[in-house]
């Protein structure tokens, strides 16, 4: 009898890496891929606004704010842009689930892309220049000013406004990595 060959390690974590999820094909990634790429270019330029997505983060942003106000008065003013996190994430669990791969990289990139629009209320928090929802006073009503002041760090709403864009760049260009990866495991495992 023929004595099974010692898998290599790395050829092992590409197995286990794979094991389950569905495979990426090359259209399903040029369209996350353009999906990414307008995320980004509405996010950085013109009017800073991407269309039906950001209309859905501001959505689920004022629904936010009455939900956690559930919970704490004092927890309401947190709840618009952890709401804004919450339907991202819990759309990719139920696509990890399903092991839908492209459709999992799309959630995230969702994810990441509401950081732009956050990191543009945190660069407001200062100068309260925003129109806000309903007309309201950004003197009244500007969640960012009240958070950074809870916390003594409205003087840094620009600075932290930075490192949230930044993190919102890593985090899709990684979503990439990770779907381009699952693209090359699934090409040489035919």
């Amino acid at each position: 009898m023929d004595k099974p060959q010692p898998r290599n390690a790395a050829h092992a974590d590409l197995d286990d890496e794979s094991a389950g999820w569905h495979p990426v094909t090359t259209c399903p990634l040029l369209g996350v891929l353009a999906f990414a790429l307008a995320a980004l270019w509405f996010g950085h330029w013109g009017e800073r606004w991407f269309p039906l997505l950001d209309g859905a983060n501001l959505l689920f942003h004022e629904f936010g704010h009455p939900l956690f106000g559930l919970v704490s008065v004092r927890l309401a003013v947190y709840g618009g842009t952890l709401a804004q996190f919450i339907f991202p994430l819990a759309a990719a669990l139920e696509f990890r689930r399903r092991r839908a791969a492209c459709s999992f990289a799309v959630c995230f990139v969702w994810l990441f892309q509401n950081l732009f629009g956050i990191a543009r209320y945190i660069a407001d928090a200062r100068a309260k220049a925003l129109p806000l929802v309903r007309g309201r006073d950004p003197e009244d009503a500007h969640d960012w000013a009240e958070i950074l002041s809870r916390w003594g760090w409205l003087q840094a709403d620009t600075r932290l406004a930075g490192l949230v864009t930044a993190i919102g760049w890593v985090g899709i260009l990684a979503c990439l990595a990770w779907l381009a990866r699952r693209w090359v495991i699934d090409r040489a495992g035919r």
